[in-house]
């Protein structure tokens, strides 16, 4: 899932690396599946008893793979239309496994809005879409999970750290999305919670501003992540955009104010 992409004029280079627990001596509930297909790079990581977490994952990346044209940017109606074939396809292995099966989704889609390259970011559950530009690392996406210390706020009372508070095929969950202008020289990196969780963000943005290239940066990231003892699957894509976007440091800015719009569930346009 490697590999140099023109869409739309904008030039990128992929590249993805995943690695299982440390110490894992059979497969567990968990299961990460990506799509690395421009315009789509979408993660999903799918949980459920006897395989259920794999076919949720699958399910939902098999919605964009069908829903979302390939070779050329996407439109928000393309993603909109996936997020909810993946719910309804998620939606019924979990009613076939009484709520115990689901997955969570994240990803950057490339599109058009005001006639520039944009990236719609979208995210449902615990898994991340984080930024490099310029040296700084920016997270983009929004945690639907207790946090450690968290007082639970959306979810239900008691409810353990890490449990999610929004999934794929769960009743009335939404995705949250974000629009940001393409960017030369910016690094994208996709991730799920398996690297967030023994690593702290200053050596994600280490680690992506160190590397070369793409795949260099992936392979890094996970062997940091198992090294620290991740508990859980570690999945990662890291897309770099070499030309085609806005030029750095002349129209766009380290922090940016965001507006709701008309789009995909939860839309919110981050002039940056």
């Amino acid at each position: 899932m490697s590999g140099r992409h023109e869409v739309g004029g904008v030039v990128l280079v992929t590249a993805a690396a995943t690695a299982a627990p440390t110490g894992a001596g059979r497969p567990g509930s968990h299961a990460t599946d990506a799509r690395v297909a421009p315009p789509v790079f979408v993660l999903a990581e799918g949980s459920g008893p006897d395989g259920t977490g794999a076919a949720a994952s699958a399910a939902v990346v098999h919605a964009f793979a069908a829903e979302v044209p390939a070779g050329e940017p996407a439109t928000v109606g393309h993603v909109r239309r996936a997020l909810e074939r993946a719910h309804v396809e998620v939606g019924a292995l979990a009613r076939d496994t009484r709520g115990r099966a689901g997955s969570t989704v994240t990803g950057a889609v490339l599109t058009v809005h005001d006639g520039r390259p944009h990236w719609l970011v979208l995210n449902v559950g615990d898994s991340r879409v984080y930024r490099l530009l310029r040296g700084e690392l920016h997270r983009l996406t929004v945690d639907h999970a207790v946090a450690h210390g968290d007082d639970a706020r959306g979810a239900r009372r008691g409810a353990a750290p890490g449990t999610l508070t929004r999934a794929v095929g769960a009743p009335g969950a939404t995705a949250d999305s974000w629009l940001l202008p393409v960017v030369d020289g910016e690094r994208l990196l996709l991730c799920t919670a398996g690297l967030v969780h023994p690593l702290a963000d200053e050596t994600l943005q280490a680690v992506l501003a160190l590397s070369g290239a793409p795949a260099t940066a992936a392979s890094a990231l996970v062997g940091h992540a198992t090294r620290a003892g991740a508990g859980r699957d570690v999945t990662v894509v890291v897309v770099d955009v070499l030309s085609g976007g806005r030029s750095p440091g002349l129209d766009d800015t380290s922090r940016g104010t965001a507006t709701r719009t008309d789009s995909a569930d939860d839309t919110r346009v981050v002039r940056r």
